[in-house]
């Protein structure tokens, strides 16, 4: 199928007939894109794995918002924009701590687009994030520096959600960043733990992820608690 990529960034609207049972509650699906899964250009281990947990749990919300890394290809956040640094070191960069990345999602290529075995028809908004050169953004409410919003807080408010379910990659980072503002911005938030996978540069990172979710309040569920 033809992708059509969007000729702005930011909140992209889906509009679709689709019948839904969830109120007041949105799902998030955090970076379900094909550059973080496998044969990717940052693959996260068993990445994939979460698309059928996804799959399962689209059809239950009214509003379901992708988020995506949508990156200029010369975004500051990769390693080959950044002489002398090595992949996956860390630098400075404006300001803030920042992993030296491989070249990935970048804008309207096939690395940036949504894997394909996702259910995208059910999908009816889509937030674009890390569109800035200068400056990286894990959540998909806020850049890294809570600098500039993605609009994402603005539209969830709109729709009347209160409650936010999030699943997606990767644990350690997006995931970890998105909880976290989502329970910053007012929304109650869980966190959905085998729809997720970490990327684990260091043995504790995924660990450290969930103990700092739980200590901001954030539930940790399984799929089959939700689904029934």
């Amino acid at each position: 199928r033809h992708t059509r990529y969007p000729l702005v960034t930011g909140v992209q609207t889906c509009a679709l007939p689709i019948s839904r049972i969830k109120k007041n509650q949105a799902l998030l699906l955090i970076d379900l894109q094909n550059d973080f899964v496998r044969g990717g250009a940052l693959a996260v281990p068993s990445g994939e794995e979460v698309i059928a947990i996804a799959n399962q749990l689209i059809p239950r919300f009214e509003m379901v918002v992708a988020t995506q890394d949508w990156h200029p290809k010369d975004h500051r956040s990769f390693a080959s924009q950044n002489p002398g640094v090595s992949l996956y070191s860390q630098f400075d960069l404006n300001g803030l701590p920042q992993t030296a990345w491989p070249d990935h999602c970048i804008e309207q290529t096939f690395g940036a687009e949504l894997v394909a075995d996702l259910d995208q028809a059910g999908v009816t908004h889509r937030i674009y994030k890390g569109t800035d050169r200068s400056i990286d953004s894990y959540s998909g409410f806020y850049d890294n520096g809570h600098r500039k919003s993605t609009g994402l807080t603005q539209l969830l408010k709109e729709h009347g959600i209160e409650q936010v379910y999030l699943m997606g990659l990767a644990t350690d980072y997006c995931v970890l960043f998105s909880a976290l503002d989502s329970v910053r911005e007012g929304f109650h938030t869980t966190v959905i733990s085998d729809g997720c996978r970490g990327v684990g540069l260091k043995p504790t990172d995924i660990p450290n992820a969930w103990t700092k979710m739980e200590h901001a309040g954030i539930q940790i569920i399984e799929s089959r608690a939700f689904l029934g």
